[in-house]
């Protein structure tokens, strides 16, 4: 019998953490465990950073639900946010030559798709006539706008594809291999809705960029997910865990799989590895 001790891991130095499917539970909220064990290591100085798909815009209802707001890294890794001074450390938008042309080869690859774009770092959103949208929409951040050019005429930190019903895992391959080389694709719902970044922008490279400032090397991470789109960034981390309710592609990569986020999966893990001092 082999009785080789398995390896301990290190206590992570930061914290890194999907929101949606992943943090907050069915009803889209925070349960007051997670908002608790969350406030104790931050308390204890263990940085926690939101990695999210989310523009910033939609971020105050979850800081509504913490007893202090955490940095986000936003957009799929486009923006990087500091709540505390309400100001975007860094933004990787799409340029609108780019822009144009991921529009160009998508409307040849699905003439049926139809488009949105996050702009101003993600706190206003533009979107076709004809885009549907399936939340509600505040005028004064989300304009519907007429003529095509005009999607593409200022910087995007995230292009969004809808082309009817779509089973979304081969609508993202569709997608990806018409931009192949000019741009991300990814998803991070199972509505069809395809997220497109520019190239080398993902959750693992604004959290690189964020943990190199505090100092903090990728094996010094733990992040969870449960969606494609969480795939680089548990990849990158030096401790990766999968949600029990996470997609096969997050399952297959992660290190561990904790609970559902329907049973704080993420703060049951947190409270293993740290303690609940």
């Amino acid at each position: 019998m082999d009785r080789t001790p398995a390896p301990v891991r290190p206590v992570p130095r930061l914290v890194a953490t999907d929101i949606d499917g992943t943090l907050l539970g069915a009803d889209r909220a925070i349960s007051p465990y997670t908002a608790d064990v969350l406030a104790r290591l931050t308390a204890r100085g263990v940085p926690v950073v939101l990695v999210t798909g989310r523009p910033v815009r939609w971020l105050k209802v979850v800081y509504e639900q913490l007893s202090a707001p955490l940095p986000a890294i936003c957009a799929n890794g486009a923006v990087v946010y500091d709540p505390v001074s309400d100001q975007v450390l860094r933004a990787d938008p799409l340029a609108p030559e780019l822009l144009a042309e991921v529009a160009r080869r998508l409307r040849a690859a699905v003439p049926t798709a139809s488009f949105a774009v996050e702009i101003v770092d993600s706190r206003e959103m533009r979107h076709e006539a004809h885009f549907p949208l399936r939340w509600e929409t505040d005028p004064t951040l989300i304009r519907a706008i007429v003529a095509p050019e005009e999607l593409h005429s200022v910087p995007a930190v995230k292009l969004l594809v809808r082309a009817g019903e779509q089973d979304p895992d081969l609508f993202t391959a569709v997608v990806a291999e018409a931009l192949a080389g000019l741009a991300e694709a990814t998803h991070s719902s199972g509505s069809g809705l395809v997220e497109v970044s520019a190239a080398g922008v993902t959750k693992a490279a604004g959290l690189a960029w964020y943990c190199t400032r505090l100092g903090v090397t990728a094996p010094e991470v733990l992040a969870f997910g449960d969606m494609p789109n969480d795939v680089p960034m548990l990849t990158w981390a030096g401790q990766a865990v999968a949600v029990g309710n996470a997609h096969p592609a997050v399952r297959a990569i992660a290190d561990e799989v904790t609970s559902a986020n329907t049973e704080d999966g993420v703060a049951a893990y947190l409270e293993q590895v740290f303690g609940t001092d």
